[in-house]
């Protein structure tokens, strides 16, 4: 299965991948509608789960991302390549990303995965069940142990901040800084290596 993953994600041209990544986060918006529609009485219910005035989206979203980088930067160092291996997905999006649309696409995944997993399934199911399908539905990191293991820890994570601070806007700001400063650090990863290729 993980051999078979690998293979589609090489067949894919770099437009095609950033074509399904964009067409993922439009279905999780979209069920995440259909959800709101279901789940809350109304849309007011809704909106009072983001609070733009909350302090706390700088020092605890802000702190927790930072804090999500370092513990990566660090796990990078000490585990063995072969352990943080996503079958190139990551590579091939943010490596060739120009960095304005890295943060365009840190700041879309992180609002569409964040309404759906954190607003309209954790509000409903608690912070177990909203972790597990979070991680579950990271596909490619299902065929890898380690993977599989940081974002299930990272979904409980995010899920408790929000647990702890009840606004989303506080969880969509630690998403997008893992997102978008490890998506940098990636593309900063793929220049060196070309770099290093034209040399050779």
């Amino acid at each position: 299965m993980r051999n078979k993953h690998a293979e589609l994600v090489r067949s894919l041209s770099d437009r095609e991948l950033r074509i399904n990544l964009l067409l993922t986060q439009v279905i999780l918006l979209s069920l995440s509608f259909i959800l709101g529609i279901i789940l809350f009485k109304d849309i007011s219910a809704f909106f009072a789960l983001f609070r733009p005035n909350d302090i706390n989206i700088f020092i605890i979203g802000g702190g927790a991302g930072i804090a999500v980088i370092l513990f990566d930067l660090f796990l990078m160092k000490i585990v063995p390549e072969s352990w943080q291996d996503d079958g190139g997905v990551n590579a091939r999006i943010f490596g060739r990303l120009s960095y304005p649309m890295i943060f365009v696409v840190a700041i879309a995944v992180a609002f569409s995965e964040e309404i759906l997993f954190r607003g309209m399934i954790q509000t409903q199911t608690g912070l177990m069940w909203a972790s597990i399908i979070f991680a579950a539905v990271h596909y490619r990191y299902l065929f890898n142990w380690f993977l599989f293991l940081n974002i299930t820890v990272l979904s409980f994570f995010i899920g408790y901040i929000f647990e702890v601070t009840e606004n989303l806007l506080v969880t969509i700001f630690a998403h997008f800084l893992i997102d978008f400063i490890l998506g940098i650090i990636v593309k900063k990863q793929a220049e060196k290596q070309a770099k290093e290729l034209e040399q050779q």
